[in-house]
């Protein structure tokens, strides 16, 4: 039996590697996240499903996954190697849905418990080897479908050797196509398969070109191939495989016959597949053949982290980078029209419209309650303009960023103008206190009324240049040292609640960001793990 380098520092080194992919999030849709994201899920199945099996125990049975494109009789060839049918193939297509699993008996206990394919429930159905004209069994109710893995014996498999019928790469469904690309990642052994009539499309040579760049052992089948081209077209496709340099890829061609219609029995002469046979038993019985078809995955596999793990973190740097610009848009505004209300009420802007005229009129016309409730009214409005600013402000910038798809706010905020009404009028009650406990603490009677002192404090902070003698009129009441004193704790009190306000909607409007948790560390994970890998290797 073959042993490969199954040393537990690697195989620790690869699952701390295997935990930092897992832990990364490409949650901003920005240019390249879709395949970023596509190569995260690709690499886990790799170590998953895979890799760290593979290390752990590299004695079990050698997988070869048949893959392809739609129709181009995948199952067939599955069922023409067992001997009979074990995978559905017909003329409706997709019919490959559920990935169906052949190995001997006595390997049955291999793929049975989760060692590979963890997120696969299995089916298991039992049937007599030579019921060859038996109907496949549906799985039951719940247990068919993308989700679920049908594991058949077979004794005419060679012991050691497992085939597993994928569904279509190209298949309409997503999840048909995604599980494809999964359980491809799984094998020992890539068995493409293509025909005679769809050998040049994108999906196969997509398939093949990864294959290569991940130096996996690799074996093409051409399909179907009408008699009277079956030396132009092999001569062709040959040519394009050496183009591509995989002209070394072993290949095997299978014509065109009526057996590969999905008619009778479904299964091909056994003359028509004992080539593609005959070189997998010998992968499985040769010992130098087993490693090295092995040996080339696990290795390959291996290498090519040292491309994928550092173009994985790049989409990490990317993302958080992204945040960070989204998150320097909303703070950025925010501090402008923080300044620009602390501008404005240094010249009174408070003091307009209602307010002023409160404050004309006042004592005669208005009383101390009215005031306030002017100078309420007009601080919210002057801090609901600045929030409303502020949030145009981060939707212009926003709409430069592809990333704030994901984190758009509705503008308006139609429930801001109601909290930030709350703020003010909290702000109110707690300046009215101050001024009552600053009046019980006179010394000197008779005692001012505590809420005009309060409207004339509020008059003073908020009116500017406007309510210049509001600050005598709030001396004479209650004496210089303690107005002086009042409008220092006022002054703070009034600075901590616009702070609160501003503060308050923009982490209103990062929070769906926060939410995303786009950190930097993720970036320097995976490289630390790939680095600690490097020295294992």
């Amino acid at each position: 039996m073959v042993t490969l380098d199954a040393r537990p520092q690697l195989i620790d080194a690869l699952s701390a590697l295997r935990d930092r992919v897992a832990a990364v999030r490409l949650p901003l849709p920005l240019p390249g996240a879709p395949r970023a994201r596509q190569a995260r899920t690709e690499l886990l199945a790799q170590l998953d499903d895979y890799l760290l099996p593979r290390l752990k125990q590299p004695e079990a049975p050698l997988l070869a996954v048949i893959g392809g494109s739609t129709g181009a009789g995948k199952s067939t060839l599955v069922n023409s190697l067992v001997g009979r049918r074990v995978s559905e193939a017909g003329v409706l297509r997709p019919t490959t849905r559920t990935p169906v699993l052949v190995c001997h008996p006595d390997d049955h206990h291999w793929f049975a418990n989760l060692r590979v394919l963890p997120q696969l429930t299995r089916v298991w159905l039992p049937r007599q080897d030579g019921d060859e004209e038996a109907p496949i069994e549906a799985p039951e109710p719940g247990k068919g479908g993308a989700d679920t893995l049908r594991i058949e014996t077979a004794g005419t498999l060679p012991r050691g050797l497992a085939l597993l019928d994928a569904p279509d790469i190209d298949s309409l469904i997503a999840g048909n196509r995604g599980l494809a690309a999964e359980l491809i990642c799984a094998a020992d052994v890539w068995v493409m398969v293509t025909t005679a009539s769809r050998y040049a499309d994108a999906v196969p040579w997509h398939l093949l070109r990864t294959a290569k760049e991940y130096d996996a052992t690799l074996v093409t089948v051409l399909d179907r191939v009408p008699h009277q081209v079956i030396g132009e077209v092999s001569r062709q496709y040959a040519a394009l495989l050496t183009k591509a340099g995989l002209g070394d890829v072993p290949r095997f061609t299978i014509p065109e016959l009526p057996e590969s219609a999905g008619g009778g029995t479904g299964l091909l002469p056994s003359t028509a597949v004992e080539p593609l046979r005959t070189w997998l038993a010998h992968r499985v019985h040769d010992p130098a053949a087993r490693q090295q078809a092995v040996g080339r995955t696990a290795t390959g596999v291996i290498e090519s982290l040292n491309a994928r793990m550092p173009e994985l973190a790049g989409a990490v740097a990317a993302q958080y980078a992204a945040s960070v610009r989204l998150t320097a848009h909303v703070e950025e505004a925010y501090e402008k029209e923080g300044a620009r209300v602390r501008g404005r009420l240094r010249r009174g802007a408070v003091l307009s419209g209602d307010a002023l005229t409160r404050w004309r009129g006042y004592p005669l016309d208005s009383s101390a309650g009215e005031l306030l409730d002017s100078l309420v009214a007009s601080l919210t409005a002057l801090l609901q303009c600045a929030v409303a600013a502020a949030d145009e402000h981060v939707h212009e910038a926003w709409r430069r960023e592809p990333a704030s798809d994901a984190v758009a706010f509705a503008i308006p905020d139609r429930e801001a103008g109601e909290r930030i009404g709350v703020t003010a009028r909290r702000w109110r009650r707690v300046l009215e206190e101050l001024a009552e406990e600053e009046v019980r603490d006179l010394e000197r009677p008779p005692a001012p009324d505590a809420e005009t002192v309060a409207a004339l404090l509020a008059a003073a902070l908020l009116g500017g240049r406007r309510a210049r003698t509001a600050g005598e009129r709030l001396a004479e009441r209650i004496g210089a040292v303690a107005a002086t004193r009042l409008r220092d704790k006022g002054g703070e009190l009034l600075t901590t609640y616009i702070d609160r306000v501003l503060n308050t909607e923009r982490d209103r409007r990062l929070a769906p960001l926060d939410a995303l948790a786009v950190t930097p560390e993720p970036q320097a994970e995976l490289i630390a793990a790939l680095s600690v890998l490097q020295k294992e290797k």
